[in-house]
């Protein structure tokens, strides 16, 4: 990771609630802002976030996430995710977030990330594919 990324540091990034981060259970007529596409409407600025810091041939994943969602949004509102670092320990970096639409804070929450390398990645998909291929032969 390059030097420069401290605890308070923040960004935020503006997403439309089009019809594809709406849910569609309840009807057309009560669309709003889904969970799943806030949880990854975080994820994705969090990271995006953290990509602005890391080294050639690193990358993130995440590892835990914590979120409170408070109010409905509805379909064609703008929502802004602002992520906040709170914390970095080497390569675990925690961040709190708050999801706002036009009119209310609608979300907010903790995501925890960790850097990784990209050839260290590797070799443990290759070691977890390995041992399931053993497993399924015996």
């Amino acid at each position: 990771m390059k030097p420069g990324l401290t605890a308070g540091m923040s960004r935020t990034r503006r997403f439309e609630v089009d019809k594809d981060r709406t849910i569609g259970f309840m009807g057309e007529a009560l669309r709003v802002y889904a969970t799943p596409s806030m949880t990854r409407d975080m994820e994705v600025t969090c990271r995006d976030f953290l990509m602005e810091f890391l080294e050639e041939g690193e990358n993130s994943v995440g590892a835990r996430i914590e979120l409170d969602h408070m109010g409905p949004s509805l379909l064609g509102m703008h929502v802004e995710v602002t992520a906040t670092v709170e914390e970095i320990d080497r390569r675990k970096v925690a961040f709190a977030f708050e999801v706002r639409d036009e009119l209310d804070q609608v979300g907010r929450g903790k995501h925890i990330r960790y850097v990784v390398t990209l050839d260290k990645q590797r070799e443990r998909l290759e070691a977890k594919a390995a041992r399931r291929k053993e497993a399924k032969a015996g």
